[in-house]
């Protein structure tokens, strides 16, 4: 990929575990492990995995809502991952965030015009009536009533305030938005809504996105590639139609299994994982899978596999695919 628009290497996010009278580190929790990828312009990346596969803390790492603990995260050609929050501050308006929970993330004491106007104060040079007209033009463009700005965010539904969210993310004209499980949290009409407005924003804003989910059929409506996740490890990445139709790593087949599927003549397999992810303060020796997985090798049990190119831009960390 020439000139990626967001290009992450080897990035890897440690929280100390501490204990005692005096709080010393006894451990880390391994969130995020060793993860690389790139971003095009104009490109959406779906980022799948269970709960505590590190999805949603490698989301906030980018952004720098966590500080890395290792590794580059640069945005055209600049490396925000050690930059101190002074110098940060241009880069805030290129990258933002839309969040799982819309409520928590609004805060309840302000108007949704006040919540939509505060990014415009920080970053932008527009006065107070220039202000007011973006804020009744981007409602708009959400879908919402220009006149929704006097109100607040408990008079709204669930989502119309994920609208608002991605509204105020709008605002001051990013080029990425990173979406941690937007319509998790909504009732599966809603769901399609917001999707459907998310790819038309695209569309219209050339944007880019980094798609967190769980849900694979969102995924695969919204996304040009798809980058699986497993205790804080990416096993499989892949343009999104070779993923679904090729699966290669045995936890992405697991996934992929459990989809339902539309029509009730076609049979499928259900594979079943047994037990939990590990713990990722504890991870296991050899491949992280290897605990729950259908197909593991003595190999796999002492030897991490390194995630390789086994197919034009299909990568997996899998030894049934180690070359040599």
């Amino acid at each position: 990929m020439t000139n990626p628009l967001l290009e992450v290497k080897n990035v890897s996010k440690y929280f100390p575990i501490q204990g005692g009278l005096l709080r010393r580190t006894r451990g880390y929790v391994r969130a995020v492990e060793n993860v690389s990828f790139e971003l095009a312009a104009g490109e959406t990346l779906g980022i799948v995995g269970e709960s505590g596969s590190g999805k949603s803390t490698l989301g906030r790492t980018i952004i720098r809502l966590y500080d890395p603990t290792e590794g580059s995260i640069r945005y055209q050609g600049q490396d925000l991952a050690h930059l101190h929050q002074k110098a940060l501050r241009p880069y805030r308006r290129h990258i933002q965030m839309v969040f799982q929970d819309p409520y928590a993330s609004l805060n309840p004491r302000m108007t949704i015009g006040a919540l939509i106007e505060e990014p415009l104060k920080l970053h932008t040079n527009l006065n107070r009536k220039e202000r007011e007209e973006e804020i009744r033009r981007l409602l708009k463009i959400v879908g919402l009533s220009p006149d929704a700005h006097t109100r607040y965010p408990h008079e709204f539904s669930g989502g119309q305030r994920q609208r608002i969210g991605i509204a105020r993310a709008l605002s001051i004209k990013p080029s990425l938005i990173i979406a941690d499980e937007p319509v998790s949290a909504l009732d599966v009409s809603i769901q399609a809504q917001v999707i459907n407005l998310m790819m038309a924003l695209k569309a219209s804003f050339n944007l880019s996105y980094l798609f967190i989910a769980h849900d694979l059929s969102v995924v695969k409506h919204i996304s040009d590639r798809v980058m699986v996740m497993y205790l804080g490890h990416v096993v499989e990445s892949a343009p999104k139609k070779e993923l679904f139709q090729h699966p290669l790593h045995p936890y992405t087949e697991a996934l992929l299994s459990a989809v339902p599927e539309p029509n009730p003549r076609k049979k499928k397999e259900r594979i079943v994982l047994s037990g939990d992810i590990p713990s990722a303060a504890n991870p296991p020796k050899g491949c992280v899978f290897h605990t729950r997985c259908p197909k593991v090798m003595a190999v796999c049990k002492e030897v991490k596999p390194p995630l390789q190119e086994v197919a034009p831009q299909h990568w997996t960390a899998c030894h049934l695919y180690t070359q040599g």
